[in-house]
C-alpha cells in the first residue's frame, strides 16, 4: 500500500509533516485528468478531486485508553440579538473536567458539523487526545448551530442551513451582532452551569466558510472575551462585505487575539471577481495581519471549499493556538509528567 508524505507549511510555525493514504487511482492518466486537468466551471476555476488527499489522522479518531467526554443533551437558547429566533447548542464535557477549577472553553460554530461522526472534523476525539497528552488545556467545547425560527428545521451535516435558518444573516456580515450571540447569550447560559474562567485567553472559537468569518470577527469585535481563533475556508468575501477585513486591520489599532488560518487554492476561484474569491482574499487577510504583527499562522493547501484541509490538521492547529498553557519544569513533577487522566 502506498502512503503520500504530505508537508503543510504553515506561515509562522515552521512545517509539519503527516501521513495521508493515498488513493489508488484507476491508472496514471485517470489522476491526472481527475486532480489536475478537469473542467472549468464558469469563472470560478476548475473541480478536481484534490480533497480525496486530506484525511483524518489518529488524534481525530478515538484511541484505546483515552477517557472520553460526554455530549449534554441538545439545549436552545431564544435570542434577543436576532428577534424570533433560537440556537441551539451541545457541551462537550471532558472526562477531565472538574467544576471546581476555572475552565477553558472552545466555541465551533455550525457545531452539528463540527461534532459530526463520521466528519470531516470530529472535533471531540481532537479534545479527548490532546487533553490526555496534555497537549492543550482541559477545556469544555461548545457545539452551537446557527439560529433560526422555531418553525424551521435544524441544520445537518448535509445541510448548514444557508438556505432554511438564519445562518448566512448571522455569520457573513462584518458587524459585531453575531458575536453578541456569543457574548450576551451563549456565555452566561454556559456560566450558569459550568466553571468557564473569566480569562479572555482561556475563550477560543473556530468555523469554517461562514463560520469562519464569524469566528473572526468575534474575537475581533470583542477582544476582551475571545481572543484565539481558527478559521477553515473563511467566508472573507463579499456575501455580505466580509472583504473589507483587511483594510479594517491595517487602519485600526492592533488587538490581542491570535489567528490561525487555512484555505486552499481551489476554494471558489473568481477570475472575475475577486471579491468573492475566497482564496484571494484569505491570502489578503493574512498579509494585512501579518503586517500588522497579529500572532498569526496560517496554511494553503490545495483544496477546495471545503473542511477536509482543516479537519486533518485541526489537531496541529489546536496545539499551535493553546501551545502557552502553563506548564512546569520542575522534574520531580511527576502530575506534569503523566498522562492527564482526570
Amino acid at each position: 500500500m502506498k502512503t503520500l508524505i504530505v508537508l503543510v507549511t504553515f506561515g509562522c510555525a515552521g512545517a509539519i509533516a503527516f501521513a495521508a493514504e493515498a488513493p489508488k487511482p484507476a491508472d496514471a492518466a485517470a489522476t491526472s485528468a481527475t486532480t489536475n486537468t478537469p473542467p472549468r466551471r464558469g469563472n470560478r476555476g476548475p473541480a478536481n478531486s484534490n480533497d480525496v488527499f486530506y484525511t483524518l489522522g489518529p488524534d481525530s479518531k478515538p484511541r484505546d485508553g483515552v477517557p472520553k467526554g460526554k455530549y449534554t443533551e441538545a439545549k436552545v437558547i431564544p435570542s434577543e440579538v436576532f428577534p424570533g429566533t433560537q440556537h441551539t447548542y451541545w457541551v462537550y464535557v471532558p472526562a477531565q473536567y472538574d467544576p471546581a477549577i476555572p475552565t477553558a472553553v472552545m466555541i465551533f460554530n455550525d457545531g452539528q458539523a463540527m461534532k459530526a461522526e463520521p466528519g470531516d472534523v470530529q472535533a471531540h476525539h481532537v479534545l479527548d487526545n490532546l487533553i490526555f497528552r496534555r497537549e492543550i488545556p482541559v477545556m469544555l467545547g461548545v457545539f452551537i448551530n446557527p439560529g433560526r425560527r422555531p418553525d424551521q428545521p435544524e441544520p445537518t451535516p448535509q445541510d448548514w442551513g444557508d438556505r432554511t435558518t438564519n445562518r448566512k444573516g448571522e455569520y457573513d456580515p462584518p458587524v459585531d451582532k453575531y458575536a453578541r450571540v456569543i457574548v450576551e447569550e451563549l456565555m452566561p447560559a454556559l456560566k450558569k452551569e459550568y466553571n468557564i474562567s473569566s480569562d479572555p485567553e482561556l475563550h477560543g472559537i473556530m468555523g469554517a466558510s461562514s463560520g469562519g468569518i464569524a469566528a473572526f470577527t468575534t474575537a475581533w469585535f470583542h477582544p476582551n472575551d475571545f481572543r484565539k481563533v481558527i478559521s477553515f475556508v473563511g467566508s472573507f468575501t463579499d456575501i455580505r462585505g466580509g472583504y473589507i477585513f483587511p483594510e479594517l486591520v491595517m487602519e485600526s489599532e492592533k488587538k490581542p487575539i491570535r489567528i490561525f488560518l487555512q484555505d486552499g487554492r481551489n476554494d471558489n476561484r473568481r477570475t472575475n471577481n475577486l471579491r468573492m474569491d475566497w482564496f484571494h482574499q484569505n491570502v489578503r487577510l493574512a498579509k494585512a495581519l501579518e503586517k500588522k504583527g497579529y500572532d498569526l499562522n496560517y496554511t494553503w493547501g490545495i483544496g477546495n471549499h471545503g473542511q477536509k484541509q482543516g479537519g486533518a490538521i485541526f489537531p496541529e492547529m489546536m496545539r499551535w493556538l493553546w501551545r502557552d498553557q502553563p506548564v512546569s519544569t520542575d522534574p520531580d513533577d511527576m502530575v506534569e509528567r503523566s498522562f492527564r487522566h482526570r
